[in-house]
């Protein structure tokens, strides 16, 4: 039995949540902010938002719901591609779509602090 040590259930775990939010908030944001403002069914001036975004809890939302369903993303991704037959390129494979996350997670970040 192999006890070698991994980050699989670090990136698994990211997964998981990142389905979630995708799952969850993904789908309710949509309907509200593609759908329900630019309709009018719900009036939401566009000063009133930007204010809404400067608040903290707002920003952590926003970083919740971007930044996790990246890791979603990448890890699907990435089996994806090795189901294609990609085995060889296992590493590189793994670093660019997990890199991509993290890429787009600094991103987002600093977006975020700037605003």
């Amino acid at each position: 039995m192999s006890t070698r040590k991994t980050s699989e259930p670090f990136w698994w775990g990211l997964f998981s949540v990142g389905g979630v939010v995708a799952a969850f908030l993904v789908p309710v944001h949509l309907f509200i902010h593609g759908l329900a403002v630019p309709l009018g069914w719900i009036a939401f001036p566009h000063a009133r938002m930007l204010a809404l975004v400067g608040q903290p809890l707002v920003k952590v939302y926003l970083f919740v719901l971007i930044a996790l369903p990246l890791y979603h993303w990448a890890h699907r991704f990435r089996f994806v591609l090795e189901d294609l037959g990609l085995h060889a390129l296992r590493a590189p494979i793994a670093v660019g779509c997990y890199g991509s996350a993290v890429a787009g997670t600094v991103g987002t970040l600093w977006v975020l602090l700037r605003l």
